[in-house]
């Protein structure tokens, strides 16, 4: 697939961001499917692998990496093709998946649980971890003319009694939950809004907040229509991405499998290395339609003020599942059974498949975190690009 024109990428984002919020983790596309086997062929001969990935969603960006640096080459069978397909959110991949339409899918937590709970259309599996962060997906905007706080706490009361929006069912739906319940913060109003109706809240001056996620969040930051003002660090509430594989792939080919995750491990320590930053945000420009190059080094890489909820690093590359990374998506799983888009209180025992990253990690000496991408100030920025 390649990277779509400005227009057909617009045309493609009224239709999947008109979704509310709740769509954000339906899975309509995959209504009525019976459980269906793919051939991915023997271990050892080519194969042909479909993989959608989120260049929209910054804690993904190991894909980003991926499709540019093409990693996977040097392991995968000599012959094989790999095709990638952007996802405009995280559902689309799962959708995708569940039809057998693609076989690896790099998203959010929230998505990445729910597709391991349809196994009765297709068994999906979470392979790894590509990140953990404070504030990729956890990030609280609030309109410019707001007042100036002296903390994210103070900003955080100040939502008491507001209109604050999030994309329901998403990462920021349980982010912003989770902040109300601690600080024990009652907004005028709770909507679901996905984020062009959250962008033309904050042009309109009608909405007073909403959590939204990276690149979407620097970009509104930048285009002058809302102010950061607290992150999950500010509630000690973390966000991450997560990579995942359908099971068939897994059981023919344990030799892809690994094979891809050998190539994974190179895409997050390319992005660790900040010698690297300036070509990971060309590359995420080059595979993305409306963003400016400032908003895309921001939302990976920027230095938040630490009153806003900043701090040294912007995500932590476990690569594997930790015990962190465990946790998350034992929270996650408990919010989206809360919320009745799964039926079950926690993922079956095999959803979770870690060894195969295990396995390589130790192959390679190397222990988790693999590496973290830390915090860059402004002049990072204007040295790398010579503003």
């Amino acid at each position: 697939m390649g990277i779509p024109s400005k227009e057909r990428f617009k045309a493609g984002a009224r239709r999947v961001l008109g979704l509310a919020g709740a769509a954000m983790l339906g899975l309509s596309a995959s209504a009525g499917l019976a459980q269906q086997t793919l051939n991915f062929g023997k271990p050892g001969e080519p194969v042909k692998l479909v993989v959608g990935y989120q260049p929209y969603y910054t804690e993904s960006w190991s894909g980003v990496v991926m499709r540019s640096k093409k990693f996977y080459e040097k392991y995968l069978p000599a012959g094989s093709q790999v095709e990638f397909q952007i996802g405009l959110q995280g559902a689309i991949i799962v959708n995708n998946m569940l039809a057998g339409k693609q076989h690896i899918g790099y998203m959010g937590d929230m998505p990445a649980i729910v597709s391991t709970t349809k196994q009765n259309v297709a068994d999906i599996r979470i392979v790894a971890n590509l990140g953990l962060g404070w504030d990729q997906c956890n990030a609280f905007l609030v309109r410019t003319d707001a007042p100036q706080f002296n903390s994210d706490k103070e900003a955080i009361q100040w939502l008491s009694g507001k209109q604050v929006a999030v994309p329901k069912g998403s990462c920021t739906d349980r982010f912003a939950q989770a902040v109300f319940k601690k600080f024990n913060v009652q907004p005028a109003a709770y909507l679901n809004q996905n984020i062009e109706v959250i962008t033309s809240g904050f042009r309109a001056k009608k909405l007073d907040a909403a959590v939204i996620w990276e690149p979407t969040a620097s970009r509104l930051v930048e285009e002058g229509l809302a102010r950061l003002v607290a992150t999950g660090r500010s509630a000690q509430e973390n966000d991450g991405g997560f990579l995942a594989m359908r099971a068939d792939l897994i059981q023919q080919r344990p030799d892809v499998v690994k094979a891809w995750l050998q190539a994974e491990l190179d895409a997050q320590l390319f992005l660790a290395d900040p010698k690297n930053a300036a070509e990971v945000v060309k590359m995420a420009q080059e595979q993305t339609t409306g963003f400016p190059v400032k908003a895309l080094w921001k939302s990976l890489y920027g230095e938040h003020a630490k009153e806003a909820g900043g701090g040294p690093e912007r995500i932590l590359l476990h690569y594997t599942i930790t015990p962190e990374a465990e946790e998350l998506l034992k929270r996650a799983t408990a919010f989206l059974y809360e919320i009745k888009t799964i039926d079950t209180p926690q993922l079956r025992p095999e959803a979770v498949m870690p060894q195969f990253t295990r396995e390589i990690l130790k192959e390679r000496g190397l222990t988790a975190p693999i590496g973290v991408v830390k915090a860059q100030p402004e002049s990072a920025f204007q040295a790398a690009f010579k503003q």
